[in-house]
């Protein structure tokens, strides 16, 4: 299952990440995860929001110029090892991650990641009965 990110691309200047957290904000619009890649000149903000229609919406009103783009969450037992045996599988297949980001809560760790072809990564774990996050927030194996 593919879920929608949102890339928001900021000016490397100081208060742009708060000046997105606050619209986002005062739209109701909760942040589940996040990351931050840094150019020189600009930076990256990656989030998952419940619906990144909206917010890509609220934010091109602001001023802010974003993408969406399809990733998969890879959802793993939050223990030693864990995420090396689906990204051993992934390799092993010849998956290659462009990038990923990570949270835990509790027992369980929640891997988002941006593979070179998101259908077979998506079709392996599903092969392999690995759990991924639906854009509600659900889960499927």
């Amino acid at each position: 299952m593919l879920i929608k990110q949102l890339s928001v691309f900021l000016e490397n200047q100081t208060g742009r990440i708060n000046q997105v957290t606050d619209i986002l904000g005062r739209y109701n619009i909760n942040m589940t995860a996040f990351s931050v890649a840094e150019g020189s000149e600009f930076g990256i903000l990656r989030l998952i929001v419940p619906n990144p229609e909206v917010a890509k919406e609220v934010l091109k009103e602001n001023g802010f110029m974003s993408t969406i783009t399809d990733v998969i969450c890879l959802i793993t037992p939050n223990s030693p090892g864990a995420l090396a045996k689906a990204l051993n599988l992934l390799a092993e297949e010849g998956v290659f991650i462009q990038y990923m980001y990570a949270f835990s809560a509790g027992e369980t760790a929640n891997v988002v990641i941006k593979p070179n072809n998101l259908e077979r990564c998506a079709s392996i774990l599903h092969e392999h009965r690995f759990d991924v996050l639906k854009q509600d927030g659900g889960y499927q194996i």
